[in-house]
């Protein structure tokens, strides 16, 4: 426990110095007594009853006064209490594919859309990261509690290139790590996605280091931290996303795909070509179970907002400093009203 005016607590001397007062009057009391006891008057048995008592209500008075006084100290007690706080980044897949409309009005539009309702419903505490992905991936922006700035970044993020939903990941756990992972085990050589990190890092992984030295990185552990990832599940990359997802379960992240698109698939008119694409569902199920998350389809923008409403992240106890006066002069004022209380009943007076 600790105080915030500690000087306060000098005012507890008094309480001694009352003590030795009492005393000296219970002696004067008690050489009373006897002189008249000298003189043949005998106390009654009910008098030397109340003379066994008369010493409870000063107890409660003794007691009651050194609490309030106390809290003049304003004293602050640790106390174990819930907080939910974290970080989530969610990685946007932004290849070209996410321009198809089976989601109205796109893939992509209805993917911002339902992020920036995301953003809006978290609390201070939560710092939220953005990534987007395409051939290579790119932190464009560093986990914040700025609901505006993170925003901004949803809203610049345009479509080019193809998908590596192993690179979006493995950027996104060094987002959350605040540091490139697996330092000389796995190369970060370029940027990609159309934005810049705002760390200066970058994260490209070389598939053939991260698939054989993946069970020797230490990543740390950060269990209060979560991925969104919003992919149709169409992967082109060489970097496998499983063996990333097992290093994000190695490092406690929870990542929730979310299907952006429908099974049955559209046609994308690009620059004069026409591409398939499908929600390749999957790919996107199995992310999910490597890393103990949950899968998400969202058939439209109206389910795609409510699949952000479910994403949680845990509860855990910490300490914290709280100022516990008041509790501590509410127990001083009522052991003296109960000090005055039976000191009224007994003797018919309050002291």
């Amino acid at each position: 426990m600790t105080f915030a005016w500690p000087y306060a607590l000098v005012a507890l001397m008094l309480i001694p110095l009352m003590g030795l007062l009492y005393r000296h009057l219970l002696k004067g009391r008690a050489e009373r007594a006897a002189q008249l006891a000298a003189q043949g008057f005998r106390p009654s048995a009910a008098s030397v009853k109340r003379n066994r008592r008369r010493h409870v209500p000063y107890v409660f008075f003794f007691v009651g006064l050194s609490a309030l006084i106390f809290s003049f100290a304003r004293p602050q007690a640790t106390v174990t209490v819930p907080n939910r706080e974290g970080i989530v980044v969610l990685a946007f897949d932004v290849s070209n594919s996410m321009r198809a409309d089976d989601v109205k009005p796109t893939r992509m539009d209805a993917a911002k859309a339902a992020a920036k309702q995301f953003v809006d419903r978290q609390p201070r505490n939560i710092k939220v990261g953005v990534v987007a992905f395409n051939d290579g991936a790119v932190a464009t922006q560093q986990p914040s509690s700025d609901k505006a700035a993170v925003k901004a970044a949803i809203d610049r993020m345009t479509t080019s290139g193809s998908t590596s939903i192993g690179q979006g990941l493995f950027t996104s756990l060094n987002l959350i790590a605040g540091k490139p992972i697996g330092s000389g085990q796995i190369e970060a050589p370029s940027q990609a996605a159309g934005g810049s990190d705002g760390s200066g890092g970058t994260a490209n992984a070389n598939p053939d280091a991260l698939g054989s030295a993946i069970d020797n990185i230490d990543t740390g552990f950060f269990g209060n931290a979560a991925i969104v990832l919003l992919s149709d599940g169409e992967d082109r990359s060489e970097v496998k996303p499983t063996d990333v997802a097992k290093l994000a379960s190695v490092a406690g992240v929870k990542v929730y795909p979310i299907g952006i698109g429908s099974p049955e698939g559209t046609v994308v008119d690009l620059d004069g070509f026409k591409i398939s694409t499908a929600l390749d569902e999957p790919l996107l199920q199995e992310l999910a179970k490597v890393t103990d998350g949950t899968y998400f389809n969202a058939a439209d923008a109206d389910s795609l907002t409510k699949v952000y409403g479910s994403i949680d992240l845990q509860w855990k106890r910490e300490p914290q400093k709280t100022e516990i006066t008041a509790i501590v002069a509410a127990v001083g004022g009522l052991l003296l009203a109960i000090g005055s209380f039976l000191s009224l009943l007994w003797t018919g007076k309050v002291v």
